[in-house]
């Protein structure tokens, strides 16, 4: 019974990452390319290659992202990196076969959704387990090797990009890129998490059974209960209590819905909420009664 599953996961992420390939490319035929503007990551030394020495993009999106591949078969795992190569390689494919013709010259549309489109697009192959854009298998790769995070080493790659593209096209150029690549990284986010990415919120209040009832009952959710101590403040520090500290996690739709109904019952409950990236088993979906 589990091969056909498969087959069809197998299936499903193919048609997504020719969708994501297909988009794009469309914004960088559409958008960056015919207009000039840049993107960071391997994106951006693409596109800075093509625009000094006219190679061909489609090539180059191949050729530049190869090492990267190779670095992710070694450094996340097999499957990723295969993956990983075939969506390149469609996406090499679809920019050879998509005609470069400017959809608009407004610079101000041209960062806004060319980014879009190509955050789009990155975002589908990612929901797969690929990449289109192998900058963070060699962030991850750094990552292990120096102190810097991340984030840092990318910021790091990307300003060097956006340098070399200023001295060759101007500071307005780059401006705009850094535009077009802050939506395209904002998409990438919403796209690969889902609208139904998860929240994570801790609630101290001194009415927490009636909050434990609300939660479960109302809103559906299952709760954890840590024991704590609530009070020690300044001028105050003797003056404490015992407490349950409630944890639960939601999507973030559902964020104001679950703070509305904390504050009917307690306005002075302490509540704070942090992203996670990942979450399954539990109650995680709202239980909708019939």
């Amino acid at each position: 019974m589990s091969k056909p599953f498969s087959l069809r996961n197998t299936i499903t992420d193919f048609l997504l990452t020719v969708a994501g390939a297909a988009l794009a490319s469309f914004a960088l035929k559409g958008f960056l390319v015919p207009n000039h503007f840049f993107d960071g990551g391997v994106t951006g030394i693409s596109l800075l290659v093509h625009e000094i020495f006219h190679f061909n993009l489609g090539v180059l999106m191949v050729l530049f992202n190869i090492p990267f591949v190779i670095i992710s078969y070694f450094t996340v795992n097999k499957k990723f990196a295969l993956k990983t190569l075939i969506a390149v390689i469609i996406l090499g494919i679809t920019l050879n076969l998509m005609p470069t013709v400017a959809l608009t010259k407004d610079k101000l549309l041209i960062s806004i959704f060319g980014g879009a489109f190509l955050g789009t697009g990155v975002g589908l192959v990612m929901r797969t387990g690929a990449a289109l854009d192998g900058i963070e298998v060699l962030a991850l790769y750094t990552l292990k090797r120096t102190s810097f995070t991340i984030a840092e080493i990318i910021l790091g790659l990307n300003i060097i990009i956006f340098s070399i593209a200023g001295v060759y096209f101007g500071i307005e150029v780059v401006l705009y890129s850094t535009l077009t690549y802050f939506v395209a990284t904002r998409t990438i986010n919403y796209v690969s998490e889902g609208i139904q990415s998860y929240t994570g919120v801790t609630i101290i209040s001194s009415k927490s059974q009636e909050l434990k009832s609300e939660l479960v009952n109302k809103l559906g959710r299952g709760i954890t209960v840590y024991k704590g101590e609530r009070g020690f403040l300044p001028g105050q520090f003797d003056v404490h209590e015992d407490c349950d500290i409630l944890f639960t996690v939601i999507t973030r739709l559902e964020l104001r819905s679950l703070t509305n109904v904390v504050e009917q019952i307690d306005e002075n409950a302490f509540i704070y909420a942090n992203t996670i990236k990942e979450a399954k088993g539990g109650i995680l979906k709202r239980i909708h009664h019939h």
